[in-house]
């Protein structure tokens, strides 16, 4: 396991991802039951309901999060440079983070706002991260 060290703090950043997730799980869940929804119900399209904002910030984490591990783990196996693997690991973790919090919060329009320009920071580092594996293989 020693090969897969210089990427520690990729590994990290995926297992910190999908603690993150599990965590906001049953948080969601409740925000649901505190309205007398049931857990796996969908809060109704209301971008002003902070338990629907809370919802998509928690269904947007599980839409990319599969996305962000196969990218990282592909980078990672192809032996694509640690430094950058790292970085951008890092960066969508922090990224995903910031944009669960102002989803959540609502800070911004719906469309086009700093929940927009996050999001597509840490989309950006999953594609550059698919990029690189792709690169370190051919």
């Amino acid at each position: 396991m020693e090969q897969f060290a210089v990427y520690g703090h990729a590994i990290v950043a995926m297992a910190a991802t999908a603690v993150f997730g599990l965590l906001v799980n049953p948080f969601t869940a409740l925000a649901k039951m505190n309205k007398g929804q049931v857990a796996g119900a969908t809060p109704s399209e209301d971008y002003g309901d902070r338990t629907y904002r809370f919802n998509r910030a928690y269904l947007n984490l599980t839409e990319i999060m599969g996305f962000f591990v196969a990218a990282t783990l592909a980078a990672i196996l192809a032996g694509a440079d640690p430094s950058w693997v790292n970085w951008l690991a890092s960066i969508f973790f922090v990224a995903r983070i910031a944009h669960f919090f102002v989803h959540y919060a609502g800070i911004g329009p719906m469309n086009f706002g700093p929940r927009t320009l996050i999001f597509v920071v840490g989309w950006a580092c999953c594609l550059i991260l698919a990029a690189m594996a792709i690169l370190a293989v051919l």
